[in-house]
């Protein structure tokens, strides 16, 4: 992690005043009637439209800049944020224009909003036209124009229309009409760019536009860059230089969206806020539960884990059809997931591949083969649709209405990596259906691989963290036990090197297969934005393989290299290219392979298959060769510890295992205000565990340069928890807990499947030991007990070459420290800390349970 400031996003919201307009010039509460038959209970749009009209009629705003000024004096986030005042106005996204966003979460009614400033800003007299833009989508388009029409014709929101005001109903029309006084005309940015049979520049060039309020529907597509050259993408580029198009002289721009997002930064012309997690609260919207702990072995078993969701939802929800979309990163994803997807639902029985294709699973793309399936999103919610699977692509996803959506499933970290994939992502599902106005909840099913990042992400976007930020201190007490480190920076260099004896492979009588049952119980932990969990407990069956199919695949990769000279030694024969194994002989070395872990039957697993593959896989490669990753000495490098970056720990990580050390100084200690002040908040939090908060008894016993040191595990808490006891921490000098990222990297290399690649890798712990006059600086990677992955035997090797030539660097260059490396899991911590206590750990010669499991 690193040591950005975590902004509260209510904090970067411009104040609007409601003063200093001319009541009688712009009669804004005359519309309090009005408001209250649009708005009906959702106070908050009320909310929304007046702030924007006290903006727009405003004696003190000529243009975004003042507003911007005006509260950068009074807020110190933004002054922290932005540097200078000139700052914030370069990066400003429309300047010299009333011009700002609206940011309301999706579903929550974005376009009642939209409408209620259109017609009140031409009932006014504000404006003569009101122009509204929306992305590349016709779906968003026609939902918009619907609704527009809609509201325009409700006949108690007519009668609700002041006296006074200039405009009774405005006109509701498209750009290929002339844009009149009092209408409101729809379109989309290819209107703009492409200029076909539009009225827009005929309408409002030449400062016509000074009397025309532009709404711009989802504005993050204008702020945000967008890649390609397709007509969507270039009238999108097109976008923000139209509204800032001097021929058109347009002076009050509004933009809405629910994703107020520059990739992870949120918008710094934001008038008004209605979050999710008010929208979720206050149950205009459904609640959410995302995956923060789950494993899939593949995909076979993922799709089985989201096609038991599926089925569940259609049993809490029996009144409506539930739907699950999956979101893919980019169109090809997305047709390779289809053909997927139908293939394994046809396996499950739920339906013919035909049916699945012609209804039950649509896929939805800016595509030209399935453009003609996204008017069929406005019946998808119907129970005489066959629709129950949706597949979209992320960037793709705004303008459905469809409220029943129960499942939401981002199949690639890309497609939800940021804050904005991730609020236009679980956008799509947020809508309530009629049917169950009070108990709604989606699931998202994202992948077990990134949910810490996702957690991190989707935290923030629904509010539910409280951060706390540690500091490295200079001035308190504390800040004696800084010390240096050193490290090597290293020159890498990949060689591919041949490997030895690959005329011959000798293998044992039988493969190394995995004992699993066909069907195993497997559970998968969400939580809402409370914190509160959900656990699903899920049979899944393994996916298997005929063993008469292995064994051809098998046999036919041998036909195809028997000119390459093998010799194998299979059981009691040996085979050569003139010789090769028959089928019967390739069968019985997988029958015996079974036999050695139990496995009876005439299938395998996918596991199990993979290994057979992987077996005989090493002889089918025409010259076989290592990638080996060299590193060669570059030079030495002094790291101290007062350039350890911060890290951050939320309240949903103190729930889920992470704990703060701390002493009883902690308010003169911790360095940063808003985390003293949200640390006073939650220490007296009775939902969190006991072991989120650890006082240190006495302070001399924390010897670490850190205001708050911050555990995430269960085992790493418990190694804190020996290093401060009295007897262990007065023979140690100082110490300090790396950073996952940054700080102390060593490089490795790591082969998954067929690629090789290095790997940076942040050791846990650096205890430094004094005898006499040198230093010992004890290494120390905390792991589970058992936690042998062939990855961590990588980590190890590598970290003992590093160490070793360290050492040898440090002595040839006369600097008296010395360096040990351990993998250490809770087992041997006894261990550990006895050999610390007794002054043998500085021999160098401790080995953990671990360290010799890595070895071998």
């Amino acid at each position: 992690m690193t040591g950005k400031k975590q902004f509260n996003t209510q904090e970067l919201v411009l104040k609007i005043s409601s003063k200093n307009y001319d009541p009688r010039k712009y009669p804004i509460n005359d519309w309090d009637r009005y408001l209250d038959v649009l708005c009906q209970n959702r106070n908050f749009q009320k909310e929304a439209i007046k702030t924007i009209l006290y903006y727009l009629v405003s004696d003190n705003y000529k243009s975004i800049e003042d507003l911007v000024n005006e509260n950068y004096r009074d807020n110190l986030s933004l002054q922290e944020k932005y540097r200078t005042i000139e700052d914030y106005h370069a990066r400003l996204q429309l300047p010299k224009k009333l011009s700002g966003s609206i940011d309301l979460a999706t579903g929550t009614g974005k376009s009642y909003v939209m409408y209620g400033i259109a017609q009140i800003a031409l009932g006014i007299g504000l404006v003569d036209k009101v122009l509204v833009l929306g992305p590349p989508s016709l779906t968003i388009e026609r939902e918009l124009t619907n609704k527009f029409v809609g509201l325009s014709s409700n006949k108690i929101l007519l009668n609700a229309i002041p006296q006074s005001s200039k405009c009774s109903n405005p006109s509701i029309i498209h750009a290929n009409e002339t844009i009149k006084d009092y209408s409101i005309c729809i379109e989309n940015v290819n209107a703009i760019y492409t200029n076909n049979s539009s009225s827009i520049m005929d309408s409002l060039s030449f400062g016509r536009g000074e009397r025309c309020l532009v709404l711009n529907d989802e504005v993050h597509h204008a702020y945000n860059k967008t890649s390609g050259n397709g007509t969507d993408n270039r009238s999108i580029k097109k976008w923000k230089e139209f509204l800032l198009d001097s021929a058109y002289s347009f002076k009050y721009i509004i933009g809405f969206t629910g994703t107020a997002y520059i990739d992870n930064d949120y918008f710094n012309d934001c008038l008004y806020r209605y979050s999710l997690r008010s929208g979720i609260e206050n149950k205009f919207i459904k609640k959410i539960d995302y995956i923060v702990e789950n494993i899939d072995q593949n995909e076979y078993e993922k799709f089985q884990k989201i096609l038991f969701n599926h089925k569940r939802n259609k049993q809490l929800y029996p009144e409506i059809k539930p739907l699950t979309i999956l979101i893919t990163k980019d169109i090809k994803e997305a047709k390779q997931l289809q053909t997927r997807l139908v293939e394994f639902l046809a396996s499950r029985k739920e339906g013919t591949e035909e049916e699945l294709y012609k209804g039950k699973v649509l896929i939805v793309t800016s595509h030209k083969d399935h453009r003609q399936n996204i008017p069929l999103l406005s019946y998808v919610d119907s129970k005489d649709n066959n629709t129950e699977w949706i597949i979209s692509v992320a960037m793709l996803t705004e303008g459905w209405d469809v409220k029943n959506v129960y499942q939401i499933v981002p199949m690639e970290e890309k497609a939800f990596n940021s804050k904005l994939l991730i609020a236009q992502v679980l956008g799509r599902g947020l809508r309530i259906p009629k049917e169950y106005p009070t108990i709604s909840e989606v699931i998202v099913y994202n992948h077990d691989k990134w949910s810490s990042r996702i957690k991190e992400l989707v935290a923030e976007i629904l509010e539910m963290e409280t951060k706390i930020s540690n500091g490295i201190l200079k001035k308190s007490d504390r800040a004696k036990y800084h010390f240096s480190v050193y490290n090597i920076k290293y020159i890498k260099n990949t060689k591919e090197t041949p490997n030895k004896d690959t005329e011959k492979f000798i293998y044992k009588d039988y493969a190394n297969l995995i004992s699993h049952e066909d069907v195993y119980s497997d559970d998968a932990k969400y939580t809402d934005i409370d914190g509160k969990e959900l656990k699903i407990n899920y049979q899944i069956e393994r996916e298997q393989f005929l063993i008469t199919d292995i064994v051809n695949q098998v046999y036919n990769d041998f036909q195809k290299r028997r000119l390459e000279g093998i010799i194998l030694d299979l059981g009691k024969n040996e085979y050569t290219s003139d010789n090769l194994p028959e089928k019967s002989d390739i069968e019985s070395y997988i029958r015996r392979s079974m036999k050695e872990v139990g496995l009876k039957g005439n299938s395998l697993s996918s596991q199990n298959k993979q290994i057979i593959f992987s077996t005989f896989g090493t002889l089918l490669r025409k010259k076989p060769k290592s990638l080996r990753i060299s590193r060669d000495f570059e030079k030495l490098e002094e790291i101290k510890t007062f350039s350890k970056d911060v890290e951050n720990v939320s309240v949903l990580g103190l729930k889920g295992g992470s704990t703060i050390f701390y002493t009883n100084n902690y308010r003169d200690e911790i360095i940063s205000e808003d985390s003293l002040i949200a640390f006073n908040e939650i220490i007296t939090d009775l939902s969190l565990p006991r072991s989120a908060f650890i006082e240190v008894d006495n302070s001399y016993n924390l010897k670490t340069p850190v205001d708050l040191v911050f555990t995430f595990k269960k085992p790493e808490r418990e190694f804190v928890q020996e290093l401060i006891k009295q007897e262990n921490a007065e023979k140690v000098s100082n110490w300090i807990k790396s950073s996952n990222m940054g700080f102390y990297s060593i490089e490795y290399s790591f082969t998954k499947g067929t690629h090789t690649n290095s790997h940076p890798f942040n050791p846990d712990f650096f205890i430094l030991l004094k005898e006499n006059k040198s230093e010992y600086i004890s290494v120390v990677e905390i792991k589970s007990d058992g936690d042998d992955t062939e990855e961590n035997k990588q980590k190890y090797k590598y970290a003992l070459d590093h160490f070793k030539l360290l050492n040898e660097t440090l002595k040839k260059d006369g600097i008296n420290q010395k360096y040990f490396f351990n993998f250490l899991s809770p087992e041997n911590y006894p261990d550990y800390f006895s050999w610390l206590r007794d002054g043998k750990l500085i021999k160098g010669l401790f080995k953990s349970a671990l360290d010799r499991e890595l070895e071998e």
